[in-house]
C-alpha cells in the first residue's frame, strides 16, 4: 500500500517519529517528509540518513499554513507532533490544547484539504480518565479525531493510544540509568505504581497495523505488560551490576495516577478483541439526544476497564528481557554511552 507514496510524519524529530522513519527508510515509499520546529534535530536526522528519500519542514502544527504547506501532496499522515510532558503541560495547559488539540485539528484540516488517504494520530493512555492537563488535551485531540472522521469521506482519520514507552525521550528508564551511574538514589514515586511497558518497535507496528486496517474514527490500543516501578528499578540495578543500589521513595508527584488505562469500561464494552490489539470503534450516534438519556447499554454495567493493574504483570526476570529487546539498554550493557531512544 506504500508503493511510490508519500508519507508525512509531524514531530518527526522526536521518538515516535524517528522509530516510525526507521521502520519506513527501506520501504516503497518515495518520499518521507518531516515536519517539526527544530532545524537543530533536522538538520542532524539529514546528516545522519543522508537519504534523498526525505525532506524537511519546518513548521508548527499551530500554524496552519505550515501544516498545509507540508501535507499537500501526501497520501499518508502520521501525527506525533505533541506536548507530552505532563509537567510542563501542567503549568501551562493552553499550551498544551494549542499544541495537542488545536494543532491536530489543523493537521486534519489540512489532510481532509489536501486529499491524502489515511491519517493515524498519536495518542496516550493518560487520555482514559484523565486527571492532568497533557491527558485532558490529548482526550479533546481524540474527540477532534473522531468527530473530524465523520465529515471525511476520502480521508481515513483513526488513532492509536499508547502505555509508557520504554527509553523514549524525557522517560523514567535513562533517568534511572543516570542515577544508577552517578551513584545517585533511585528517585521511585511509588513502588506499587504499576505502568504499560511498551517498546518503540511494538509502538510503530501498531502504526501499520492502523495505517492498513484502520477505518474512520477508530482508536487502537495494543495489548501490553505492566510492571511495579519497584521491579523496574530492581530490573534495571540487576541488569547494570548494582543489586543493592539505593532507592528513595519520593511519594506520588502531581498529576501521576497509581496506575493507568488503555481503554475505559465503557470503551472495553464496544471494543473488538483482534488478538494482539483492541479496536474500539467510534460512537456514531447522531445528535438525536432522547437516545443518549432513555437508551442504556448492559454491557457497559458488565465491563470493566483494561488497566495497568489488570493486565499481564512482568515480575523482574521478564521486565529484564524486555529491556534487553531495547537498543538503549543494549548499548549500556556493551559498556556504551546512550542516550533516550530519540535517535
Amino acid at each position: 500500500m506504500f508503493k511510490d507514496k508519500v508519507l508525512l510524519i509531524t514531530g518527526g524529530t522526536g521518538s515516535f517519529g524517528n522509530a516510525v522513519l526507521r521502520r519506513f527508510i527501506d520501504s516503497d515509499l518515495t518520499e518521507i517528509r518531516i515536519l517539526s520546529r527544530d532545524e537543530k534535530k533536522q538538520d542532524d536526522m539529514r546528516k545522519k540518513y543522508a537519504s534523498a528519500k526525505l525532506k524537511f519542514y519546518i513548521g508548527d502544527v499551530r500554524d496552519y499554513q505550515s501544516v498545509l504547506a507540508a501535507v499537500r501532496g501526501a497520501d499518508f499522515v502520521y501525527h506525533a507532533a505533541a506536548l507530552k510532558q505532563v509537567p510542563s503541560c501542567e503549568f501551562h495547559p493552553l499550551e498544551a490544547v494549542k499544541t495537542n488539540v488545536l494543532g491536530t485539528e489543523n493537521v486534519l484540516e489540512a489532510s481532509v484539504t489536501s486529499g491524502v488517504q489515511r491519517v493515524v494520530c498519536l495518542s496516550t493512555d493518560k487520555a482514559v480518565y484523565p486527571i492532568n492537563a497533557m491527558g485532558i488535551s490529548k482526550a479533546m485531540m481524540e474527540k477532534v479525531v473522531v468527530a473530524k472522521s465523520r465529515s471525511a469521506p476520502h480521508t481515513v482519520i483513526c488513532a492509536t493510544r499508547y502505555g509508557n514507552v520504554m527509553a523514549s525521550r524525557g522517560s523514567v528508564i535513562p533517568l534511572f540509568v543516570e542515577q544508577i551511574r552517578a551513584g545517585q538514589p533511585l528517585t521511585l514515586t511509588d513502588p506499587q505504581m504499576t505502568r504499560f511497558m511498551m517498546t518503540l518497535d511494538d509502538a510503530v507496528d501498531l502504526v501499520l497495523y492502523a495505517f492498513e486496517h484502520g477505518q474512520p474514527g477508530d482508536i487502537f490500543v495494543q495489548k501490553a505488560p505492566a510492571a511495579t516501578t519497584h521491579t523496574l528499578a530492581r530490573a534495571l540495578t540487576t541488569l547494570m551490576d548494582s543489586p543493592d543500589h539505593p532507592v528513595r521513595i519520593i511519594g506520588t508527584r502531581h498529576g501521576e495516577k497509581l496506575y493507568e488505562a488503555l481503554l475505559s469500561r465503557e470503551e472495553m464494552a464496544a471494543a473488538e478483541d483482534l488478538g494482539g490489539y483492541y479496536r474500539v470503534p467510534p460512537d456514531l450516534r447522531d445528535l438525536n439526544y432522547g437516545r443518549f438519556v432513555e437508551e442504556g447499554d448492559v454491557r457497559i454495567s458488565q465491563a470493566e476497564d483494561y488497566n495497568s493493574h489488570n493486565t499481564q504483570r512482568l515480575d523482574v526476570s521478564g521486565m529484564q528481557a524486555l529491556l534487553m529487546k531495547l537498543r538503549f539498554m543494549q548499548a549500556i550493557a556493551r559498556g556504551e554511552s546512550a542516550r533516550a531512544e530519540e535517535e
